[in-house]
């Protein structure tokens, strides 16, 4: 792939009523935009991995009458434009920002991510936090560690290693589709929150969207993991009020790391779903949705 190569899906996309779809030029790739509701006040929402925009359908059930729900492809994922570079954490914020630009919104809206998109979620609070009312991040771990609660429970990524590095990682997700199929089905409390349908199109997707992927777990091992064992983020404060709602049965992010947060933040609660693994969106959206609606009513 050229430098400034795009390279964009030609697969079939998963069809969801309430969605309207549209391109975005941004910073040399389009962005893929599924967009629920037209008025309302505005949530951009993040998807994780192994997923794209329809990981939140389920949430969008329960929240397009109420919100304008903006659910975008992350850079290379889903439908949106694939380049060589840009998967790094600030990169992909630079794309969110840019998205935002774009779209005309020029002041701040709600946020919402999962997994690696709650990750980009914080860093974008950091980073402009000007921008955001208010913040709920899913299943993931915060910019501030506490290293006597990662080390125990770095086992849990042992998955990462078959996805990170540039060669093995590209022909794992490409060419293995059992290996996600594996992941969804083994992150969730109860496998039966699946479709057929949804796993085959998450494994479908990844495989399409193998480079991004592990271009996105390469460069946190690059960049985000020194990082945050050097104690970079402490020089920061997140001044977004944020909720981090975490599963009780997470096998990825276990709830001992969500804690730690709080001396760094000026408005940060942590609370757990009873019975939850990985996926919130999927296997709690109406709970994902009762807290979206109590924590952007209190910003109001």
């Amino acid at each position: 792939m050229a430098p400034h190569t795009v390279v964009v899906s030609d697969r079939p996309m998963p069809e969801d009523a309430g969605a309207a779809h549209r391109r975005v030029g941004i910073r040399g790739t389009e962005l893929h935009l599924a967009e629920y509701g037209g008025t309302g006040t505005p949530l951009l929402m993040l998807h994780g991995f192994p997923q794209h925009w329809y990981a939140w359908h389920k949430v969008a059930r329960q929240l397009s009458g109420e919100y304008r729900l903006l659910c975008p492809d992350l850079r290379g994922f889903g439908w949106s434009g694939a380049t060589r570079r840009g998967y790094d954490m600030d990169g992909l914020a630079d794309d969110v920002l840019a998205l935002l630009d774009a779209l005309g919104i020029g002041g701040p809206v709600g946020l919402v991510g999962h997994d690696w998109g709650a990750f980009l979620g914080f860093r974008l609070c950091l980073r402009a936090p000007e921008r955001f009312t208010g913040y709920v991040a899913l299943n993931m771990s915060h910019h501030w560690p506490r290293h006597r609660a990662v080390l125990p429970n770095l086992w849990r990524l042992w998955y990462t290693a078959f996805v990170e590095y540039p060669v093995l990682g590209r022909a794992v997700l490409r060419h293995w589709p059992g290996f996600t199929r594996f992941l969804l089905r083994h992150q969730v409390a109860d496998p039966a929150v699946w479709t057929k349908a949804e796993i085959d199109e998450y494994a479908s997707a990844t495989s399409a969207s193998a480079a991004a992927g592990q271009a996105m777990f390469w460069q946190y091992v690059l960049r985000d993991i020194p990082g945050l064992f050097r104690g970079t983020w402490r020089r920061h404060r997140l001044t977004v009020p944020t909720l981090l709602l975490g599963g009780e049965r997470d096998s990825v992010i276990a709830p001992s790391l969500l804690a730690g947060a709080e001396r760094y933040a000026d408005e940060l609660s942590v609370r757990l779903v009873p019975g939850a693994g990985h996926h919130l969106p999927q296997e709690r959206p109406e709970a994902v949705a009762e807290a979206i609606r109590e924590h952007f009513a209190e910003e109001v």
